[in-house]
């Protein structure tokens, strides 16, 4: 599976975090990071040396600058994202310890980017030289228009022969801010999907189904049945499988399906001293892409994105900051000692 320049929609976010464990605001301190589901996979896959694009708006000042500057400087290009009147979105970070979990409060009403509407974008235009279109569920998450620009956006892809990889990310605290209609709007990005990042709980939203099997891998592969038989497009679905034992204790497999009913599963690795687990999933998205882009066994594949996901717990902030050779080392178990 080839492809030429990725683009990817969706909006650019500043993250604002406690430092170390603290609680928010137990200091007067914040950790500044770039972020945004859909930038983390565009910064891992430039990263990887895939010619990424990255399409949206950011606020017309200083921190819209600071966030398209920041993706340049990871190899993204940022020509279609738009400096718009409004806000910055934000999103507030408590890191979790032991068994106190992590706590995401939203701040994203009234964005430059959320306030953006379906004529704001010429998709033909913006897509232009384009093989791939990559979105996520969190983008149509921020409102109505939002949500009819992503469905535009992936229409528009398959329309002009595009692979569309979409990732689920169902965030309810989003959807219930304007009593959204989420498996609609969600099953009609679906639709358009080549690719699938999504485990049984999603696709039990967007369909109405329930998997009920014991254990997961069971309900993941019965829910990826369901996803072959609605969407005909489809060609792979994956999703990670996590333990918690605690916040800084975890274990993380995946699964990857394919439609000829191949189904890959890569064994639980220990991530036993987290640093941030926040894009993890957007990394082993990243992975699984680029493993399909560069042709690689659907093992390989699942292997690749699986290690990205991984490394990515052991990185401070959005972006997953490691190279091809890091992955590869840990897919073959290189040691950890210094290296010199």
């Amino acid at each position: 599976m080839k492809t030429g320049i990725v683009a990817c929609y969706g909006e650019l976010l500043l993250r604002l975090g406690a430092p170390g464990r603290q609680r928010l605001l137990q200091s007067p301190v914040l950790d500044v990071h770039i972020g945004g589901a859909e930038a983390n996979v565009a910064v891992s896959l430039s990263q990887w040396g895939h010619a990424v694009r990255m399409i949206g708006r950011v606020s017309a000042n200083a921190l819209g600058d600071a966030a398209s500057g920041e993706l340049r400087r990871h190899g993204v290009d940022t020509s279609r994202v738009e400096a718009a009147a409004g806000r910055m979105g934000l999103y507030f970070l408590t890191t979790g310890a032991l068994q106190r979990p992590s706590e995401v409060i939203y701040d994203r009403a009234d964005s430059a980017f959320a306030r953006g509407t379906p004529a704001d974008y010429d998709w033909p235009a913006l897509l232009d030289g384009a093989g791939w279109l990559h979105l996520s569920g969190v983008t149509p998450a921020l409102g109505a228009a939002v949500a009819q620009t992503a469905i535009d956006a992936a229409r528009t892809a398959r329309r002009l022969g595009l692979g569309v990889s979409f990732d689920g990310n169902f965030r309810p605290q989003l959807w219930q801010a304007w009593q959204g209609n989420a498996p609609g709007i969600l099953r009609q990005l679906m639709e358009q999907a080549t690719v699938l990042f999504a485990d049984h709980r999603d696709i039990a939203v967007v369909l109405g189904l329930s998997f009920d099997q014991a254990e997961t891998t069971e309900r993941n592969r019965a829910a990826a049945s369901a996803a072959f038989e609605a969407f005909p497009g489809l060609r792979h679905m994956a999703c990670t499988l996590r333990q918690t034992y605690s916040v800084d204790h975890q274990g993380l497999g995946a699964m990857l399906f394919n439609r000829n009913g191949e189904v890959h599963l890569a064994p639980e690795r220990t991530l036993s001293a987290v640093v941030d687990r926040i894009g993890g999933g957007d990394a082993f998205a990243a992975g699984i892409l680029h493993g399909l882009f560069s042709q690689l066994p659907d093992a390989e594949t699942l292997g690749f994105g699986l290690a990205a996901g991984c490394l990515k717990h052991s990185i401070e902030g959005d972006f997953n900051r490691v190279s091809q050779a890091e992955v590869h080392a840990l897919m073959g178990e290189d040691r950890l000692d210094v290296r010199r």
